[in-house]
């Protein structure tokens, strides 16, 4: 199947063949005939699927054929709800990429930033908003924007936001727009809340799954090194350099955890960059585009910030702590192995990890290849030690936070709240109200 076949118009396919591809993924072969056809749609689709593209290319055409192209002030035709701003701008992207041949207008909408610009491009008015839940809410409070008109909603990695514990404002916002309309609700699981927010949401969807639940990315290789907590980031060390390891994508728990590692590295003469909340929307910018120019090699980011990533043939991920939840475990190694490269995926697993590596063998069905570096054997001595769980998270789910015994980090402080190709990969790319 090509683009050709799907039903789409010449000056969107002109833009889809401008960016070099003919041939869709099958989440964009499955849900761009239904976004036509103005069904709503319930999708599942894994990091890496293309899934951004699925909802774009058809939601560009629709409203460039309804004939409604009087762009009216503070009232857009379409609203794509995204967890966090690197998610929102890049969503924005795409539909300035696949539109740029059609006269629609789109701005994305997120915190971080000052209001006011903000405000002034959705006075001159939009067809298209792209943003996070706490930030429109700001701009609805202030009257600096109007859902009445809404025609198509998209939620795009429902099951992130409601993780963040964005349910809440998510809710409000649907209060806001017309129960006339076509929703799309896109999700990496399909969870029994996110299930029960479609239930009240939408109307006879069609439902398109195209990986199997839970599914790692098949191209990456797994492994696992058993290490003593305080070696880690020693070992770290030597598995980059020993491998001449070029662009790796480094998971920590916390923020702090990532600041001291960064730091860590930096000092072993490592090019490394922190990602995580905490940091300014330009710094998180700048981080993201040295690490994909290799200015930095490696990038050591929360789940939460890596969501905004999307790099093509991204050939490392670490794991320096596992997830507490086994399904983060999948989102983190499907940053790699995408479009058919090949990736590898290496988790670092101290004592206090042990359970943790278990529950995630279990949601994978299999187990993951051991190995122990020679100089790096875990003491036998050393007893497991309960992975706290931090103060102020602001996180649906449990997290966990390494104390002074671990690897020397101290817990964090409370913090105050504050994809461009459709055939590889698409976008995606976690909380407070302004993430």
């Amino acid at each position: 199947m090509k683009f050709t076949d799907l039903g789409l118009d010449a000056a969107i396919l002109r833009a889809v063949a401008d960016q070099g591809y003919d041939t869709p993924t099958p989440i964009q072969a499955q849900a761009i005939p239904v976004v036509l056809a103005r069904r709503d749609l319930m999708a599942a689709a894994q990091t890496g699927t293309g899934k951004t593209a699925g909802f774009v290319l058809p939601m560009l055409q629709l409203l460039s054929q309804d004939g409604n192209l009087s762009i009216k002030r503070f009232k857009p035709r379409a609203l794509v709800l995204a967890p966090t701003r690197e998610l929102a701008i890049q969503v924005q992207e795409s539909v300035k990429t696949y539109g740029k041949h059609l006269k629609l207008r789109s701005t994305p909408i997120f915190g971080g930033v000052g209001i006011g610009p903000q405000t002034r491009i959705l006075k001159a008015g939009v067809d298209i908003v792209v943003a996070t839940p706490g930030r429109l809410l700001d701009h609805v409070n202030q009257r600096g924007i109007d859902l009445s008109g809404i025609e198509i909603l998209v939620l795009d990695e429902a099951d992130r936001m409601l993780d963040m514990g964005f349910i809440r404002d998510i809710r409000k916002i649907l209060s806001l727009l017309p129960k006339k309309k076509q929703s799309l609700l896109f999700s990496a699981t399909f969870s029994d809340e996110i299930r029960g927010l479609a239930t009240g949401l939408l109307d006879n969807p069609a439902s398109v799954e195209v990986a199997r639940r839970n599914a790692p990315a098949e191209a990456v290789a797994q492994c696992v090194y058993h290490v003593d907590r305080e070696r880690k980031r020693d070992l770290l060390i030597r598995l980059i350099e020993e491998n001449q390891w070029h662009q790796v994508l480094v998971f920590t728990r916390t923020k702090h955890g990532a600041d001291a590692l960064a730091e860590r590295l930096a000092k072993a003469g490592i090019s490394a960059a922190a990602l995580h909340g905490n940091k300014s929307q330009g710094q998180r910018q700048r981080a993201l585009e040295d690490f994909k120019r290799l200015k930095t090699n490696v990038l050591v980011a929360t789940d939460i910030a890596a969501r905004g990533i999307d790099i093509d043939e991204l050939p490392h991920v670490v794991n320096y702590e596992l997830p507490n939840v086994p399904e983060d475990y999948v989102h983190r190694i499907g940053r790699t192995g995408r479009a058919g490269s090949s990736g590898e995926a290496t988790s670092l697993v101290c004592i206090d990890e042990h359970k943790l590596l278990r529950d995630i063998e279990r949601v994978l069905k299999r187990e993951i290849e051991k190995r122990v570096l020679p100089g790096f054997e875990p003491d036998p001595r050393i007893k497991a030690e309960p992975i706290m769980k931090p103060r102020g998270s602001g996180s649906g789910r449990t997290a966990a936070t390494p104390g002074k015994a671990h690897g020397g980090f101290r817990p964090p402080q409370p913090a105050k709240s504050s994809r461009k190709a459709p055939a590889r990969g698409g976008l995606h790319h976690s909380g407070s109200r302004h993430q």
